[in-house]
């Protein structure tokens, strides 16, 4: 089989030619008909990571034929019996073990669910860590209801454009932020009921004018932002974090969440149970993962150049039948 091999930092990955996995106890072969990247592949490909491997086929989302049926791949590897954390051998699809970069994937059986009726290849893979992740952010950590005010900071990604599409199913006023005016005028289009450009320098101000202050946060940028968060966060919200790409959060103020009966809740991927649900959530409103562009997998180096660029609207797409 062909696969998009990482062996060493900074440098390109390499399409390879391997043998085909053979199937072992509980463990059994799916042929990928597509696969998408995740900021965490770019940032594995940057050392950026912990406990990198080499060399790995990298990628964690995929969808394909199991002996004939049509199967989505669930990326959570041991997550141990607390459904509120991971347990320590927790573990994420493509590192350490090999992804789903590649033609064919060897991965345990219950790891493969039905992939929902309604999408095509592509949307199925799209979906599994940004949905997973935005289920779990949205509704077990932010306990969402319909009524309630919500911002997604940083529209454009899988996870932050997943967590739209599912708090606007769910009945929810949402609002987004971007720092391009394309993806706010996207958003808007797709259900969004605002947006603002974090760009300018009073963003959180004409986000609480339009929206009235917000009942549930979901941000996955921390750094100076996370301060204006707080101040348009309304009194017994919760603001859910799931990543730190603009690094620590500077003058950080208690006093504006303790008075404000604020909850800051932490989140990563999630539970089997809540891959399930997200499935189930997913073909009950019939929603449809944004992709943003496809590859072959002979130009996965492309593919990791638009990431790189920060400029998608939704998932990059590895098609390895092209």
């Amino acid at each position: 089989m062909k696969a998009a091999l990482f062996t060493q930092q900074d440098h390109p990955l390499s399409l390879t030619d391997l043998p085909d996995p053979i199937p072992s106890a509980g463990r059994t072969v799916v042929t990928l008909r597509a696969a998408a990247l995740n900021r965490r592949d770019y940032f594995i490909t940057k050392g950026l990571y912990p406990r990198i491997i080499t060399p790995i086929i990298l990628g964690s989302d995929g969808a394909g034929l199991h002996n004939g049926r049509e199967v989505i791949i669930n990326p959570n590897q041991h997550w141990g019996n607390n459904p509120a954390f991971q347990s320590k051998n927790y573990t994420i699809l493509g590192m350490p073990d090999n992804g789903t970069l590649a033609e064919k994937i060897l991965v345990n059986a219950d790891r493969l669910y039905p992939k929902p009726a309604h999408l095509n290849w592509y949307e199925a893979a799209a979906l599994p860590l940004g949905g997973l992740t935005a289920y779990r952010a949205l509704f077990t950590k932010g306990g969402l209801k319909n009524d309630h005010k919500v911002l997604v900071t940083g529209i454009g990604g899988g996870v932050a454009l997943t967590a739209m599409q599912f708090a606007v199913a769910a009945g929810a006023a949402v609002y987004v932020t971007s720092g391009s005016a394309e993806k706010l005028d996207k958003a808007t289009a797709m259900g969004a009921a605002g947006g603002a450009d974090y760009r300018e320098e009073n963003w959180h101000e004409d986000l609480k004018t339009a929206s009235g202050g917000f009942d549930l946060i979901i941000d996955s940028a921390g750094g100076p932002g996370f301060n204006q968060l707080i101040k348009i966060a309304n009194p017994g919200a919760r603001i859910v974090t799931y990543g730190g790409t603009l690094g620590a959060v500077p003058k950080f103020l208690p006093q504006s969440i303790f008075w404000k009966q604020i909850t800051i809740c932490g989140t990563t991927m999630g539970t089997d149970q809540e891959f399930g649900q997200m499935l189930d959530f997913v073909a009950e409103h019939q929603l449809q993962p944004v992709v943003d562009s496809v590859f072959p997998l002979s130009g996965i180096n492309e593919a990791f150049e638009r990431m790189q660029q920060s400029d998608q609207f939704g998932k990059i797409i590895i098609d390895p039948k092209q």
